[in-house]
């Protein structure tokens, strides 16, 4: 969140009634509370720094030391062209076995990252604030060279004229939020390449152990439904293993039996069981429309559209399937394990709808889109 810090110095500033210049400020100063930081800021040598003694200070300054010293938050004020450092007590986690920062120059005390931040510190003080997340920085807090992530903002700070006088850097450390988050990516990417694997050995002990089978037929129907199934954990993979694109599914799948189809609708998640069912369905119509349907004839095509509209239960997903230009059809005299995976639907809730008209076979599968994600 950016924050307006001219917008809060001024309000605390007149709040606590310091009205009176260098010498009210001075005294709000010496009222502040702030944990161990407040003591060492009060007990500081100023007058050896650009600073000057406190009771010197622009009440500008008093103010803007009583912002950051007093928030819970990370916070740390760097004030003027020599850029002094006064920072608050949860600061102290950011700087670690850091030397001590009180009174010393932003840029000394980062000076292993100022060619990052430096060129932001700038912008600051140019009056453009600056707001990054999970921004990767090569710091040294007394353990030697590390990586770490922040997540912070640099706010201008104006005297009353408008002028730019300094900074404030609102930070907080991100480190292992981000190596955590690097980490399940990493265990994802070798889920899914454990689980391809696992589909092609799959498939291969089927093929080795079904040798002897003499209906190939249906060895082969089975491997590839196996591989429909592993289409589907691939793009459940490029999903985080939440959702799947029903486009990017379907594409895919389709793609394996040939370019002669129209495939057309919104942008539509699926959770993991419905993209393994989704895939089952799409593959056993290809292949049937490809064994006695629109795919077995040269001319002929598959529409594969879907919506989203108002249901009985919320708005329901409408998946059409339509072939065209084939050969008559009619309905099958019984019902195979293909046909039955097709009756099975999208997620065991819904309907499905067989039609058989000459022109082509026709499909409709609904299913409440409350029913889709993952459950």
């Amino acid at each position: 969140m950016q924050v307006n810090a001219n917008v809060i110095l001024w309000n605390d500033f007149f709040k606590k009634g310091h009205v009176g210049g260098m010498q009210a400020g001075g005294a709000a100063l010496a009222r502040m509370d702030g944990g161990a930081m407040g003591i060492a800021v009060r007990e500081f040598a100023w007058e050896k720094t650009a600073l000057g003694p406190a009771g010197q200070w622009p009440p500008e300054l008093h103010s803007a030391v009583a912002l950051v010293i007093e928030s819970r938050f990370p916070m740390a004020l760097v004030w003027g062209h020599e850029r002094v450092t006064i920072h608050n007590d949860s600061f102290r986690a950011i700087l670690g076995g850091k030397p001590a920062a009180l009174g010393r120059g932003f840029d000394t005390v980062w000076a292993e990252a100022w060619d990052a931040i430096g060129p932001l510190v700038g912008q600051a003080y140019a009056g453009i604030p600056s707001f990054f997340e999970n921004f990767p920085l090569e710091v040294d807090r007394g353990n030697g060279p590390e990586r770490a992530w922040f997540t912070f903002c640099f706010s201008p700070l104006r005297r009353a004229d408008g002028t730019i006088c300094g900074m404030i850097d609102t930070v907080i450390e991100v480190t292992d939020a981000v190596r955590a988050r690097e980490a399940a990516e990493v265990m994802r990417d070798e889920l899914a390449h454990r689980l391809k694997n696992t589909m092609a050995m799959v498939q291969s002990l089927a093929s080795r152990t079904l040798r002897g089978v003499t209906e190939k037929d249906a060895v082969k129907a089975f491997e590839k439904r196996v591989v429909a199934l592993g289409h589907a954990h691939d793009v459940l993979g490029r999903g985080g293993w939440q959702s799947a694109s029903l486009a990017e599914l379907a594409d895919g799948l389709l793609a394996m039996h040939g370019e002669r189809f129209d495939v057309k609708g919104p942008e539509v998640a699926l959770g993991a069981s419905a993209s393994v069912r989704l895939a089952l369905v799409l593959h056993e119509l290809a292949t049937n429309a490809a064994k006695y349907g629109a795919l077995s004839a040269e001319a002929g095509r598959v529409a594969l559209h879907w919506r989203v509209e108002p249901g009985g239960r919320g708005d329901e997903l409408v998946v059409c399937w339509r072939e065209y230009d084939g050969p008559a059809v009619s309905e099958p005299a019984h019902t195979g394990f293909g046909t039955r995976l097709i009756d099975m639907g999208l997620i065991g809730t819904g309907s499905v709808a067989r039609r058989y008209p000459a022109s082509g076979v026709e499909v409709d599968l609904r299913v409440p889109v409350a029913d889709l994600a993952e459950r």
